[in-house]
């Protein structure tokens, strides 16, 4: 945990990448992915330090999937950030800051977009229609029927 807080450190105070958030991802108790909040410098809303470590970490195994490995993050993971653990199988995320510490001391709020999530689709603020249905059906039934298919 201490390298992960380290790194949002070091992003935030001195590279002045984005806010102050570092990650690592541990795999039998040694560091092969790390990273900090690069949102700012990279140009790019999902660069978050979790992200960035979970990438890292998938460039080390050779793998999309983080089977066995651990993710310390200076702050209580973002739904993006949640979501991109739980797909790469991370068995265990602790954390340093929690969501409301990151509203008070740097004003960052998720809260409108957990709220989001809850709602349903016709009452969302980000408008989501469902268009060319069929013709996206053609391609994930061949997806399906294919002996060779990536299996996740």
């Amino acid at each position: 945990m201490a390298r992960a807080i380290a790194l949002g450190r070091y992003g935030a105070m001195e590279a002045g990448a984005g806010g102050p958030f570092g990650a690592v991802v541990v795999k039998n108790g040694e560091i092969i992915g790390e990273g900090y909040n690069r949102v700012i410098s990279g140009r790019d809303p999902t660069r978050h330090g979790e992200m960035e470590a979970i990438r890292a970490a998938c460039q080390t195994l050779d793998s999309h999937l983080l089977e066995g490995c651990v993710l310390y993050t200076s702050a209580e993971c973002c739904p993006m950030c949640a979501a991109a653990a739980w797909w790469a199988r991370i068995e265990h995320i602790f954390y340093a800051a929690d969501i409301a510490d990151t509203k008070t001391y740097g004003g960052f709020d998720d809260s409108e977009i957990y709220a989001e999530l809850r709602r349903p689709h016709a009452e969302r603020h980000l408008p989501v229609t469902q268009i060319c249905r069929a013709e996206a059906l053609e391609v994930w039934k061949e997806f399906q029927a294919s002996p060779t298919r990536v299996h996740y």
